[in-house]
């Protein structure tokens, strides 16, 4: 069976896509699994095969039995940034999830996100803010 979960299409213009990682493993706890990460879109980046407008931001896990050493859920299916109003809307609604879940009360404060770098502060990767 092939994978389907990363199918962007023709279009050129940007997607909004929610990974998942099986099992709720707390992958994304350790300091090392966030390194593998960022370094992975760093080198997608770098080879000019990916353009990040927010990074890692919140999990969402679930229990898949069927793969024994899968990540990431089958199923995401990507969704196409229409224009800029839902860039807004969606980087809004990544930014304040850590504020919603409680983890902070400021979305610059949360380690990972983005909101840091649109506020001007160093982020742990670099991003395309000129969209």
């Amino acid at each position: 069976m092939s994978r389907t979960r990363y199918r962007f299409g023709e279009s050129h213009r940007p997607h909004f896509l929610t990974c998942t990682v099986v099992a709720w493993l707390p992958v994304f706890t350790r300091s090392e699994a966030v390194k593998i990460l960022l370094d992975s879109w760093t080198y997608l980046q770098d080879q000019g095969r990916m353009t990040l407008l927010d990074q890692l931001e919140h999990y969402k896990l679930r229990h898949k039995v069927d793969q024994q050493h899968q990540l990431w859920q089958e199923g995401s299916q990507p969704k196409e940034i229409a224009d800029e109003e839902m860039v807004r809307q969606k980087l809004e609604y990544l930014h304040n999830n850590p504020v919603k879940r409680g983890y902070v009360d400021d979305p610059t404060h949360w380690r990972y996100s983005s909101a840091r770098i649109y506020a001007g502060q160093p982020g742990l990767i670099e991003i395309c803010t000129d969209w």
